[in-house]
């Protein structure tokens, strides 16, 4: 399989998964269950896989820290500050363009670790990227919400380099040995940990899932999982990182 072909599944799973994910918010599924079981319940598949694949889950204790980092640096923090700036930003869109933009990041910094191509067209294909999806995230600012502050921008670019060292590490992962199944496994292990800690902490009771709501997160499960594998898989293939974030 080539890298276009991976994101083009890539593409099409994120459709199907925000779509899964709005209908849960409709819904008024607990975000913390929805969370668990959009990084959760791809364990299991990415698991199956594996066995499927004879692929070998034995990892080294440096490499399981590096993935434990990145967990921590690349998935966890980011989606956390991004949350908080969404709610503060006077307008959400100015937060997700921010921290969506990290495109231009993993691009240039791609090129000098891991001596990508980036050819003329990637280039003006990326800019036309970023500018629409300015244009698109423009909207009137909400200057009633009294939850609006400043720190919404910081908390934005930390989402912006956290994503971005996610895309940039899971590509340098792949070059010091860690296969493609300990990156999923692993990593989703250490975020589902860090999810259940916080639903304990916030005290959110299983028991208010409706019996109805089981096979919507199944399907956010199955979604999420093709995303990210595809995902994963496009990020080793791809001749720049950056192609495959622009796609995101």
């Amino acid at each position: 399989m080539n890298w276009i072909l991976a994101s083009l599944i890539m593409f099409v799973s994120s459709v199907f998964l925000y779509v899964l994910v709005r209908k849960a918010a409709l819904l008024q599924i607990p975000t913390e269950i929805v969370n668990l079981a959009f990084l959760g319940l791809p364990i299991f598949l990415y698991s199956t896989l594996a066995i499927q694949n004879h692929a070998n889950l034995s990892i080294r204790p440096s490499h399981l820290l590096f993935i434990l980092g990145l967990t921590l640096i690349g998935s966890y923090i980011p989606n956390v500050t991004s949350l908080k700036s969404i709610k503060y930003a006077p307008n959400p869109g100015y937060s997700l363009i921010i921290s969506k933009s990290y495109v231009v990041f993993t691009t240039l910094v791609a090129i000098l670790l891991f001596h990508s191509v980036l050819t003329l067209q990637a280039t003006i294909a990326i800019v036309i990227i970023v500018v629409f999806s300015f244009l698109i995230a423009q909207g009137k600012n909400n200057t009633q919400n009294k939850l609006v502050k400043p720190i919404w921008l910081p908390l934005s670019l930390v989402s912006f380099f956290g994503w971005g060292l996610l895309s940039i590490g899971t590509k340098y992962a792949f070059s010091i040995g860690i296969t493609i199944y300990q990156r999923l496994i692993y990593l989703s292990i250490f975020v589902t940990t860090f999810m259940l800690i916080e639903a304990r902490t916030k005290k959110i009771k299983f028991s208010h899932v409706r019996s109805g709501d089981y096979l919507l997160l199944l399907a956010i499960g199955v979604s999420s999982a093709m995303f990210n594998y595809f995902a994963t898989l496009a990020l080793d293939l791809a001749p720049n990182i950056g192609y495959v974030n622009a796609i995101v």
